[in-house]
This record gives C-alpha cells, structure tokens and sequence, in this order.
C-alpha cells in the first residue's frame, strides 16, 4: 500500500500540514482535542476519509486524556467527541469515524488505540479497491485509448491516507498506461487543485495541466476531456453528491456535453439517513477566504461574501458512483458496508413498508390480482412477497427471505417465493440497489410489447421531462432495456444479470415484453418512484405518437 500520509507515534497523530503546500512538506504532530479540531477547521488535515481517521484518533487522544490513575472519565470523552465530530458539518466521515471508534470505548484506551489503527489500515485498502473498480469503469465507458480526464479539488494520498480516491483511480490508469494527461482544476477559492492536486500529480509523474475552475466547461466544449472524475464528501439516500464547490457546474458541463461524471468515494461517505441532498447542511466559511488570499487583499474592504464550502449534485447528472464494493448503478444504491438493508431498519418493518406500497399499486391496477412483486435487501438476503397472493390483500407476514446467491428461500415459513425471484437477484447481483418493484403498468407494458424484439433490444426516450425522475446518465435522454419474455422466467432473469453485467451504465429501470417493468433504487420510495415515472412518460408517448422530442439548445 502507498505510503500513508498520516501515522500514529507514540501518542501522537502525524501527518503532512496541507496548508504549507506545495512550497513546504511540513510535519503536523497533534497531541491534544483542541489541535485535533483546529487542524480540521483549518484545513490542515481535510478530505473526507482523512478527517474521518483524524476524528478516529482524536477520540484515542481524548481518552488518553481523560484518563487519570488509571480511571477513564467517559463523560469526558463523549464530550470531547462531540467536540471533534461537530468540526466540520458537511463530511459524513468525520461523525462516521468518530462514532465507530467511540464504540469501544467500554474497552478503554487500548481497545479505542486498536479501533482507530483499523480504520487507518482499513482506508488504503477500501481506497485502492474503489480506484480499481472505478478505473475499469472509466475504461469501459471511454474506450480502450489514453484517456484525458478532468477531475476537481483534491482527491489523493493527501485526502485520504493513502492512494486516494478520484485521483487514485488517475494512479491506477497512469500504471496500466491508459492516461494521456489530466486537467485539474485549481478549486477556488482555496486553490486546493492548485496546491495539493497537481503536487500529487507531480509527485506520481502523471501528466496534467492546471486550468482555472471556468475553463473547464470549454475544455469539455473543445473535446479536451474524455470523462469528470471527482470523489464526494457525503452522498445521500436519493444518490446526491456534496462535494467540493464548483463539482455541480462540473455536473451540468459534463451532462450537457454527454461526457460521464464518475464519482469515486468509499462506503462511508454514504449517508443513507440523510433522505435528500437538499438536507445536507452546507458549511459557509469565512470571508476572507473569497475577498483575498495569502493575507493580500483582492476586493474592497467590507464586500459582502458568498462562500459555501461544499455544493450538492443531484443524482440524475451522476453517471456512476464506484465505492469499495464496485460499481453502483446510480448515485443512490449501493449495498452497506454492514449488509444490511438501507430501506428498512427491520424485516418487521420491511414487510409492512412492502404491504403498504403494493396495496398501492393494486389499487393503481399495477398488480392486479397476485401478479406483480416487491423485494428489499437485506445484506446477502432479500425480503420478497410470497407468491400466489393478492397483493390487495399483503400483510407484513407474506414474505419470503430468500439468499441473493441463488434466489432460493432461508427461512421456515414455507411460504413460496414469486415467480419473478431471479429477477430481482439479478439486479442484486449486478447493483447496489437496496429494493426492486416489479409491476404491470398498462402504458409501460404496452411500450415493451410494441418495441419487443427477439433478442434484448432499446427503447429511447428524449426531452421528457419524466426522464431525470428515472437514474438516467443524462436528464434529456434515456435508452431503456426491452428483454424478451420466456415461459421459463428464470432466463428471463438470467438475460437481464448477462445484460446489467455487460453494460454498466444500463439506466435502473427496464421493460419486458408482456411481462410488465422493473425499477430499482435506494429504497422502495425511489424504486416505486422510478416505476411511476416510466408509466406516466409511456403514457404521454402513446397520447402523442412521440417518444423523442426536439429539446432547445438552453
């Protein structure tokens, strides 16, 4: 693994003072909680997952602290904690790594030591794995060719503790060869593009040119950027990204250019009990930092500021989100890093979410008589109505549990699981999605009957405005799967696990000929969402003749 740029020495957190870069590689050596949140807040140690392992140890320095005789005053720490994860709002890996470490407190200090230690190894391999998956990614997106891509703030060694992120996943196409060069952004208005990203690219020997933060959109204009590749401080339960400020521009740019925008961010930064990115507290930072820099004045003394550090983007201008685990369908699935389910706290609770919603969509005509089926995941399981009911008439007790591996039932209700099964665990295995809808809208089924062929086949839509409701790369443009039916609904299953496998920017929503529509998502609130939007778009098709049309240059 890369030499990490924080370390643990007797007592002590060690890493590099990114505020003297890139003129000086200055030694940072922390010892107390108030050192600890001073070099958050000012930015001497910043990047999601490194304040996350800087928070960690700072609650083994608060332990050591609050220890006197051998006595550890655990208010104290708490208190301390608090202190250190209320550093800075935005990050979700700051609280994460603070909270995970403050676990075992019961074990004291050494158990807290041994916490912290873990997530500093824990953070280069998760790391390289997302660079890695993020890389191939990029590669199948973009070609097999040297790559120019474009990415923005600072995303390595430097924000993690080792290899980084967005910008790992630059190392890791630069080893395999594949990179032309790299545009980066200088990130006003604390240039850490400038400062820290093309120090990081220098250091690594990988080739780049520095532009200014409204350049980039003309870069992309001008055919200079073949892809947006951007790590993210928090990522909600609907798939937005906050990132630095100046990633949303980015965003639209990318979007409006057809160029994929891959964000690259370990598990942690996702915060599935954040519903929406428009509840994210976005952190305002002082004045000065827009009306000069390096202590030189560069506006009028008392010019009123605007200075978020962060903006939030919405899932719909996301191409792919790649964690540790892989590649995600959209910016708001992905399997936890406990395996647990994200929609549901409770198979309890997944079961009467489950109920309600298809009592919902029978009363719609959607699942008229026992047809139709809902599944949530749970881990390596996957909680899905039991077949041969009226999904009028679903209770929380008329599920099945079955393993994601092979779609057969755990558990000992003997209750059958529906016929659609290998559908749904195909989308499991080939997403990160957390629940699936499968349901019989008459306008979406018409749609599939229509454009059905023998083989799978695509059914494009553009200038709907339904569309940014469906996980689409683009918000104007959607090309959606039509699959073939088969009496035999196991390969209808097995066509679509072939197909997600194969083309990993499939949108999460597809048809199949005769046999209704699938839709996944975060949760079943979104998958249930996905499955409206596409029937009301169909819909609109069949009232107007027209799937495609003409949208205005603006």
């Amino acid at each position: 693994m890369d030499q990490s740029s924080i370390t643990w020495a007797d007592g002590a957190l060690v890493t590099i003072d990114q505020r003297a870069l890139p003129h000086e590689v200055r030694e940072l050596r922390i010892t107390t909680v108030d050192e600890v949140i001073d070099a958050i807040k000012t930015l001497a140690v910043r990047g999601a997952p490194a304040i996350g392992v800087c928070g960690a140890f700072g609650v083994v320095i608060a332990a050591r602290a609050a220890t006197a005789d051998g006595v550890l005053d655990t208010a104290r720490v708490q208190a301390d904690a608090a202190r250190i994860a209320d550093a800075r709002p935005t990050a979700v890996n700051l609280a994460w790594g603070v909270q995970r470490t403050l676990a075992e407190l019961p074990g004291g200090v050494p158990a807290l030591e041994a916490e912290a230690l873990e997530l500093l190894a824990e953070d280069g391999r998760v790391n390289l794995a997302a660079a890695t998956a993020a890389a191939d990614l990029i590669q199948r997106l973009c070609g097999d060719r040297p790559l120019r891509l474009l990415t923005h703030c600072n995303t390595g060694r430097l924000a993690t503790t080792a290899w980084g992120t967005a910008i790992g996943a630059l190392r890791v196409l630069h080893e395999r060869g594949a990179l032309a060069e790299v545009i980066v952004d200088e990130t006003r208005p604390l240039l850490q593009g400038a400062r820290l990203t093309a120090w990081e690219m220098a250091e690594a020997g990988i080739p780049h040119r520095l532009t200014i933060d409204s350049a980039a959109a003309w870069a992309m204009a001008t055919e200079q950027v073949d892809a947006v590749v951007v790590g993210a401080d928090r990522i909600t339960a609907d798939g937005a990204v906050a990132n630095k400020i100046g990633t949303y521009m980015l965003a639209i740019a990318a979007a409006h250019h057809g160029i994929p925008f891959i964000v690259v961010a370990p598990e942690s930064t996702r915060d599935i009990s954040t519903a929406r990115g428009s509840d994210i507290v976005v952190e305002q930072r002082a004045a000065a930092e827009v009306t000069g820099f390096g202590g030189v004045a560069t506006a009028p003394e008392g010019t009123a500021t605007f200075n978020p550090a962060f903006d939030v983007t919405p899932a719909e201008l996301v191409t792919a989100v790649v964690t540790e685990f892989g590649v995600l369908e959209d910016a708001a699935a992905a399997r936890t890093s406990a395996g647990t389910n994200t929609a549901t706290a409770s198979v309890s609770t997944a079961g009467a979410e489950i109920a309600e919603i298809a009592r919902g969509l029978y009363a719609s005509g959607w699942m008229p008589g026992t047809a139709g089926n809902i599944s949530v995941r749970q881990g390596d399981t996957a909680f899905i109505t039991a077949s041969g009911l009226s999904k009028g008439e679903l209770t929380a007790a008329d599920m099945v549990t079955v393993a994601v591996v092979d779609s057969k039932p755990v558990d000992a209700s003997g209750r059958k699981p529906s016929a659609e099964t290998t559908i749904h665990t195909a989308v499991y295995r080939t997403r990160g999605a957390d629940a699936v809808v499968h349901v019989h809208p008459p306008h979406a089924t018409a749609v599939a009957i229509k454009t059905a062929g023998s083989g799978v086949t695509t059914t494009r839509f553009a200038g709907y405005e339904l569309i940014k409701g469906l996980g689409s790369a683009r918000p104007d443009l959607i090309d959606i799967p039509v699959f073939p039916n088969h009496a035999d609904v196991p390969q209808i299953g097995a066509d679509i696990e072939k197909y997600l496998t194969e083309h990993p920017e499939a949108p999460p929503v597809l048809f199949i000929a005769g046999h209704g529509i699938t839709t996944w998502g975060a949760s079943l609130a979104q998958a249930r969402d996905r499955a409206e939007c596409l029937e009301a778009m169909c819909e609109l098709a069949t009232l107007t003749g027209h799937r495609e049309i003409a949208v205005g240059d603006n």
